[in-house]
């Protein structure tokens, strides 16, 4: 059984290290995270929203636009094309999205209420640090690359 643990503990730490792959997750972290701010700053300077709530709201925007460009480009190998493959990818890229989005929900948290730093500043150093929770439950769970 030990064996069977290894080799797949092998084969997918060989589909993480892709370096196409996470360069491509990568890019489109960027344009997530600038889709991701830019809501945040208009959520909060426009409205009367704080941080944390302007930050669930920015984050689902972010992550469709994420879901969409991933799908067409990252892991356009990965998965079928139908409605429901589609829908059913979209719904766990959310699930798995969630545990990345309450690291860097955490962090800004921490940041902003309990040190004080500047709400964009902390949503930055909480997005770097889920970004790795994010590639590996995406590419394992979501994509299942690991299968290909």
């Amino acid at each position: 059984m030990s064996g069977s643990l290894s080799e797949a503990l092998r084969v997918r730490a060989r589909a993480l290290l892709s370096a196409t792959r996470f360069t491509q997750f990568a890019s489109v972290g960027l344009v997530g995270a600038t889709v991701d701010n830019a809501v945040l700053v208009l959520l909060v300077e426009l409205t009367v929203l704080g941080p944390v709530l302007a930050k669930v709201i920015a984050w689902e925007f972010a992550i469709a636009v994420i879901f969409v460009i991933n799908e067409r480009w990252t892991f356009a190998s990965h998965g079928a094309w139908t409605g429901r493959a589609l829908g059913w990818r979209f719904l766990r890229s959310n699930l798995v999205r969630f545990a990345g989005f309450l690291v860097t929900l955490g962090v800004l948290t921490v940041l902003v209420y309990g040190f004080d730093v500047w709400y964009l500043a902390a949503n930055v150093v909480g997005m770097g640090i889920g970004f790795f929770v994010n590639y590996t439950c995406e590419s394992l769970y979501t994509w299942k690359v690991h299968r290909g």
